[in-house]
């Protein structure tokens, strides 16, 4: 297991400052916890990915230790969530082992520590990324609360499970999973006290939103209980099966075989894809037949065994079910609570074939090399970098240059980015932008300086007259020079003379 944890280590720290991601949103976090660290506390986090509400602040005090001791340099986030995806290796071989024997916990844990998707998302700084360790653990602290019958350990599933909901809203489905797992296996009245120590554990855990929200009328709360019930983006339909069926199938297409998404693959021109497809599906297949059969051999005969795999049955049937009931588009990361299942099944089936026969060991290592394979030309780091980071930085200080140290306006015209990967770039040299405030409240244009430089990412850019408030609001200018830096271009604009 040591050499496991060093891989897992090295695929998901390698040169890791050239290929994280570093754009808008993560521009936005280290910001916002630069701002914590400088004595701006917050009790709000990041804003979920639908419903135009906020998350808990929990991850950006997970960052703010790593920003620290990196000098604030934006990697030391990302080593954070790398860290956390190591611990998430160990945590796979851990339930592996105790619920289905050793062998199945270091197969599991060995693939899913080579993974290109989870490496990928174990790469970057983003909140959704630590989803699969707090899920997990939350879980199996659960199972060792219910075997141990030990409140302290409900109360800290509970805190987990708040941790969990500041991460990302799908933690309503460990929720739902949590509550059917306790009813089914408590079965009489200890299952009233279980709840309420949970309870009093995820309000813990859930204290810091709980706390803005009072503070502000529940304005969040009220927010996620109208998407849920009045938005029209969840609730049953007529692609139900549907919906759980691609989700199925894509638990093992996207983490198990890396199996290119949707929009990549074209069926039909090539042979090689449609084969990769078929013998995904039949391993997805495979791999759940042999665990469904182990989970009802274990309820009929009522085996020692059961609470282990009744926890793995509801995560994973209900896990994918309840996708079944949201109507808009469902990312790979949504999967984040669930991505250790379909390792710890597949690891299962693979131990299952090995300990059969001879032609079951034939089949146990054609699959096991064969998932190495395709997974192993998928490693991320073996593409070209992106060096975001680096670039934002470059053209940061490059912006700065042509101000000859003076205010500036600043304006970024993207097709879908934001402009905080470079104002936090910006607020590191002490020379934030001024921010145009509206006439309303800045009547005598104070907030206007003498100069605006402006960041094109698009291919056709044209800044003067453009509908860009931060444009728009500095008033009618004159492009007084351009650059071509990196991958963007730079104007520099000042207020129009006329001659």
């Amino acid at each position: 297991m040591p050499t496991i944890l060093l891989l897992a280590a090295f695929l998901r720290l390698y040169k890791i400052a050239d290929y994280m991601t570093f754009l808008g949103d993560e521009g936005r976090d280290v910001l916002i916890v630069y701002n914590i660290l400088h004595g701006h506390l917050t009790l709000l986090g990041p804003t979920a990915s639908v419903g135009g509400f906020f998350l808990g602040p929990i991850y950006y005090y997970f960052m703010a230790p790593f920003l620290w001791l990196f000098n604030y340099n934006p990697v030391g986030p990302a080593v954070m969530v790398a860290l956390f995806g190591v611990a998430a290796v160990w945590l796979v071989y851990k339930v592996g082992a105790e619920f289905l024997g050793k062998e199945v916990g270091i197969i599991a844990a060995f693939l899913y520590s080579i993974s290109p998707l989870v490496i990928a998302y174990s790469r970057s700084s983003w909140n959704p990324n630590l989803m699969p360790f707090f899920s997990l653990l939350t879980l199996y602290v659960l199972y060792k609360a219910l075997s141990k019958n030990n409140y302290w350990l409900f109360i800290l599933s509970g805190i987990l499970l708040g941790i969990l909901m500041q991460l990302h809203y799908l933690a309503t489905f460990v929720g739902v999973i949590i509550v059917l797992y306790v009813l089914f296996t408590r079965r009489d009245q200890r299952a009233i006290k279980d709840f309420l120590f949970l309870l009093v554990g995820f309000i813990l855990g859930w204290l810091p939103f709980l706390a803005f929200e009072v503070r502000h009328g529940f304005q969040n709360i009220i927010s996620i209980f109208n998407f849920v019930f009045h938005s029209g983006d969840t609730g049953g339909g007529n692609k139900f099966f549907e919906t759980i069926t691609n989700v199925f199938l894509r638990l093992f297409e996207r983490l198990v075989t890396n199996f290119p998404p949707p929009e990549q693959v074209s069926m039909g021109l090539r042979r090689n894809i449609e084969i990769w497809y078929l013998l995904t599906v039949a391993l997805a297949i495979t791999s759940t037949y042999i665990f469904l059969k182990s989970c009802y051999a274990g309820f009929k005969k009522r085996v020692k065994d059961l609470p282990k795999l009744s926890l793995l049955f509801i995560w994973f049937v209900v896990g994918i079910s309840l996708f079944g009931f949201y109507k808009k588009s469902i990312y790979d990361y949504y999967f984040g609570f669930m991505f250790p299942l379909p390792f710890l099944l597949v690891g299962n089936s693979i131990s299952y074939f090995w300990n059969k026969n001879s032609m079951g060991k034939t089949l146990a290592s054609i699959a096991f090399i064969g998932i190495v394979f395709i997974n192993v030309q998928g490693i991320p780091f073996r593409s070209v970098p992106n060096r975001q980071l680096k670039q934002v930085e470059g053209i940061s200080q490059f912006v700065l240059s042509k101000t000859d140290g003076k205010p500036f306006n600043f304006a970024l015209i993207t097709g879908a980015n934001s402009d905080h990967a470079y104002r936090y770039f910006f607020t590191l040299n002490n020379q934030p932008p001024n921010v145009i405030e509206n006439a309303v409240n800045d009547p005598k244009r104070a907030t206007v300086t003498d100069q605006l430089l402006v960041v094109c990412e698009t291919i056709e850019c044209h800044p003067l007259g453009n509908s860009l408030w931060e444009i728009a609001g500095f008033g009618r200018a004159e492009i007084v020079g351009q650059w071509d830096v990196s991958v963007v271009k730079v104007f520099k604009l000042e207020h129009y003379k006329s001659r």
